[in-house]
């Protein structure tokens, strides 16, 4: 039988959407499939973790932890995940095409020998063939790669693949020690803390807005209707030039690739770069000034107005909405 290990990775003490896709992609398919997820925050909460992945149809959950991995430490990741994955005759290694993913993946490849496929929206496995579909050219084209032969390498780009209905078992707990020594160790991680919407990637529902809104501090009108909704907040590549939001915030060609139920954009264009990151969105909505925007040609509901009169009256509208149920 195929044998994949799946990195999960954590927010607030649980298991990413993202990260159970790529178990429930894998499991669905007969694959033997082990979850793999580092630090403190994993120990604290292992038992959730364990049954949200087993749940998926993962056997075991791997937890490799120290005083060190209290941030993600690139060094310790890699030497952790191909030790384990040569010990344990692994075929795959599959995880969200998270930031953290992009970033490890091809390191990892190159250690293992392995063929890499990054960011793809489909996976078919059939005995010891491996074939993935990919989107090209910002999302114009879509390959299928086919491995010659395992090793192989997988991500799978958040929200578009699903998870299964819950096993209601729970994947056993298997302490891994980790491997390898930090060059660069990460002391601490600012300007998240304390955020409590939804990651851009993994968001069924997002809010983005440009150069349109002016100035960092006007982005309170687009949170406050954004967590009436439960939306994550986004901005456009023009925004974040302008020093209006940081890069993480950023949606497009490079920024995030995201795939929501409900995106807003607030005052964005539609340049094809931001389009390249969010036109696979289920329902697109545009606020824009300009009747001729490119924005328009792309959504399914328009307003051409001032995204500073009209996002204040959508928060009004979807607070009745809610409260009456």
């Amino acid at each position: 039988m195929t044998k994949a290990l799946v990195l999960v990775e954590l927010k607030n003490g649980n298991a990413k959407k993202s990260s159970l896709e790529s178990i429930h992609a894998l499991a669905s398919q007969g694959v033997e499939v082990d979850a793999i997820a580092f630090g403190p925050d994993t120990t604290g909460n292992k038992d959730k973790v364990a049954k949200a992945v087993g749940g998926q149809g993962a056997k075991k959950l791997l937890i490799a932890d120290s005083a060190d991995l209290k941030f993600y430490q690139p060094d310790i990741f890699t030497a952790t995940i191909a030790a384990t994955f040569k010990a344990g005759g692994y075929q795959i290694l599959a995880g969200s095409a998270s930031s953290l993913v992009k970033d490890l993946f091809p390191t990892i490849a190159v250690r293992l020998d392995a063929g890499l496929a990054p960011d793809c929206v489909a996976i078919k496995i059939e005995g010891a063939s491996l074939s993935a579909k990919r989107p090209m050219l910002a999302g114009k084209y879509f390959a299928t790669l086919k491995f010659k032969a395992f090793p192989a390498v997988v991500s799978l780009r958040p929200n578009v693949l699903t998870i299964g209905a819950d096993s209601g078992q729970s994947a056993q707990i298997v302490a891994t020690p980790p491997s390898g020594s930090i060059r660069a160790k990460t002391l601490e991680v600012s300007g998240a803390a304390g955020n409590s919407r939804p990651d851009l990637t993994e968001a069924e529902r997002i809010m983005s807005a440009g150069r349109a809104i002016k100035e960092a501090a006007n982005f309170k009108i687009i949170e406050e209707c954004a967590d009436v909704i439960g939306a994550a907040v986004g901005a456009s590549r023009a925004a974040v030039d302008a020093g209006m939001a940081p890069h993480a915030m950023q949606v497009g060609q490079t920024g995030k690739t995201v795939n929501p139920n409900l995106y807003i954009a607030c005052g964005i264009s539609g340049a094809i770069q931001h389009l390249a990151g969010m036109k696979t969105s289920k329902v697109i909505v545009a606020i824009n000034t300009d009747p001729e925007a490119p924005i328009f040609q792309k959504a399914d509901y328009g307003a051409v107005g001032d995204l500073f009169a009209v996002v204040p009256e959508l928060t009004k509208e979807f607070k009745k909405l809610l409260s009456a149920g």
